[in-house]
């Protein structure tokens, strides 16, 4: 062990600031700490290549902290390695600093915000599986905490990391016992985790997770063995090893030492040199990744005559933009041949990701693959992008710049039924800052809205269709974000009708019947739903007669575009009526859905007409 003193020592200094900075803090999770500082000493120490001046240098290695709480320790790791003074992690959870209770992007040396658990190895899969498909030589270390293991995603993402070969892939188990409030399933039946990995596919190695050789020597394997199989370390440790009233017991997850218990700690720990450092190998170059958020021009053209899906129209595009932008990556999840990303994998084999039918893993891995200046389309079913809200809402608070689209949108579905119905997601994703919300109702918008969504830098989404709709603009036509369309006016329009995707047919049609019947009603498209078209809603309140707004879509009511709608127009004069799906539907035609739902044109008639009505009633 005399080869290890020195390593030893800095994992002891891990252990002191890991104490220190919780206790100054009053909050924070020591105990984890303390339990993986031995693992990622030597990991630092040793085998752990970066270039500290440029974190996105791609060929770093990377270092995913699975288990956020930890969060002091991925901090102390990084400040003996000399990216900033250790003194600095006083300033742990206090408000401007960028040590926050747990890893986010303000932290330059993190791969992505974690804390919500069972998300990290999903992560480091995307960065691996992102090495493979570019032939860059990094390799991906993921620790993660036992408890951690109790998550599906994290079985998600070892399927998928063996699926893809993903030797460059180390999983470090950091088996340490306990949870939060009582003892993990498996405590330290270290076999349950050895068996579990071993049937996923992985190259296992079992250790004492506190004996320095023993982690060298799984260290050495796992960085020099590319069998084709993903690596996991799992490693029998101890909560609060070191410290003597710490250490193996339970009721201190999650506390910090008062100040005389501090002092006890730091003497068990002994003096120890806080000079001392890390001195990571040397990345093999540097590469930093391109910025690829720019606007692409998209040569589609459509006849006037026909019809089309806005799926199938999103998928033709998608190809066009792969063309001319080599960062666009597509991730599915067993549902290509209806979203139509098929499309893009039958010319971009290398650059599409099948995740089968494992949501939660896809988003997190589109993380990873943000997190290195891709720019991830993530695509299935809208009402599935449901069981994946958590990775979404993670991936937000990374900083990460996806792309989801949603197909299958809404009642007008047809025959599959409210299983398949995505009638949540506009109020899924408008609950996230700043996240742009599309939703075309015709082919050409379509074709203009997709570029777009990858010159944004952010999270986007957008909604298609199942069913076919008329053509119903130029091709020289433009859409550009938190825009809106008027298709119908005239000078003494009653109201207007604000529709979006397949409502806007629907729209269309009652205008058509309401002008018969000598009553002109406006219609606006509203394509961009986030941000919405204020100043045209604005505009068209003003201007109508009646000063009504009628706003119609296919999502239920709650979070959906009318109340985007009604939260742009607030303030002004005016009224606004919200026409959405309010109940459970049922399995149909797309019209009888439509009608069964009472957003078919029919009840927009009707339900204009009794504005007019009751608004003529009171002025008599």
């Amino acid at each position: 062990m005399e080869q290890f003193n020195e390593i030893q020592q800095k994992a002891k200094l891990i252990r002191k600031w890991a104490l220190i900075s919780t206790t100054e803090a009053g909050s924070g999770h020591p105990t984890s700490c303390l339990s993986a500082a031995d693992l990622t000493a030597v990991l630092f120490d040793k085998y752990f290549s970066y270039d500290l001046a440029n974190p996105l240098n791609l060929y770093n290695d990377r270092f995913v902290l699975s288990k956020g709480h930890a969060a002091p320790l991925l901090y102390t790791l990084f400040g003996m390695a000399g990216a900033y003074p250790l003194e600095e992690l006083k300033t742990l959870r206090k408000f401007g600093s960028r040590f926050e209770g747990h890893p986010v992007p303000k932290f330059a040396y993190t791969e992505a915000a974690t804390g919500s658990l069972g998300q990290g190895l999903s992560v480091g899969a995307g960065l691996a599986w992102l090495a493979k498909r570019e032939n860059l030589p990094y390799k991906t270390f993921v620790l993660t905490g036992d408890g951690e293991l109790a998550e599906g995603q994290v079985w998600e993402a070892a399927n998928f990391a063996a699926h893809e070969n993903l030797d460059n892939l180390v999983a470090i188990l950091d088996i340490n016992r306990l949870a939060q409030s009582q003892e993990t399933m498996f405590g330290h039946d270290i076999e349950k985790y050895v068996n579990r990995f071993q049937s996923f596919g992985f190259e296992v190695i079992a250790i004492d997770g506190h004996d320095l050789a023993q982690i060298d020597k799984a260290f050495d394997s796992a960085t020099k063995n590319a069998n084709g199989k993903p690596h996991a370390i799992i490693a029998k440790t101890f909560k609060g090893k070191g410290i003597s009233f710490l250490e193996n017991k339970d009721g201190w997850h999650g506390k910090p030492l008062k100040k005389d218990e501090l002092q006890k700690a730091l003497a068990e720990l002994g003096d120890v040199d806080d000079n001392l450092k890390f001195k990571l190998k040397k990345a093999g170059q540097t590469k930093l990744p391109p910025n690829a958020f720019e606007e692409i021009k998209v040569d589609l053209s459509f006849d006037k005559n026909k019809e089309y899906a806005t799926r199938e129209v999103f998928g033709d595009v998608l190809v066009k933009l792969g063309e001319k932008n080599k960062e666009i990556y597509v991730l599915d999840a067993d549902v290509k041949n209806s979203t139509f990303t098929e499309t893009f994998q039958k010319v971009f084999a290398n650059r599409f990701g099948e995740c089968y039918i494992a949501e939660q893993n896809m988003v997190s891995v589109a993380a990873g693959l943000s997190r290195l200046g891709k720019i991830p389309f993530v695509a299935t079913f809208a009402a599935f992008f449901t069981r994946a809200a958590d990775q979404i809402r993670m991936a937000r608070v990374s900083e990460a710049s996806i792309k989801f689209v949603g197909s299958h949108v809404g009642v007008s579905i047809g025959e599959d039924g409210p299983s398949q119905m995505g009638l949540e997601d506009i109020a899924l994703f408008g609950a996230i800052p700043d996240a742009v919300i599309l939703q075309p109702s015709d082919a050409v918008s379509t074709s203009k809205l997709v570029p777009h969504m990858v010159a944004h830098k952010g999270f986007s989404y957008m909604r298609t269709l199942r069913s076919k709709t008329a053509v119903l603009y130029n091709d020289a036509d433009e859409f550009p974000i938190g825009g809106s369309k008027i298709l119908m006016q005239s000078d003494n329009d009653e109201l207007t009708i604000a529709a979006t995707g397949i409502t806007v047919s629907e729209a269309i049609k009652a205008s058509d019947e309401l002008k018969k019947e000598g009553i002109n009603v406006r219609v606006v498209d509203c394509y961009s739903i986030s941000p919405i078209d204020k100043d045209t809603l604005t505009r068209c309140l003003r201007e109508t007669k009646r000063k009504i707004l009628i706003t119609v879509e296919d999502h239920y009511e709650h979070g959906g575009m009318g109340d985007f709608a009604a939260t742009a127009v607030a303030g002004v004069n005016g009224r606004v009526i919200k026409m959405a799906v309010t109940k459970i539907s049922q399995s149909g035609t797309k019209d009888q859905l439509l009608d069964d739902a009472g957003i078919s044109a029919s009840h927009i008639v009707a339900t204009a007409k009794q504005m007019v009505g009751e608004l003529a009633v009171e002025m008599s």
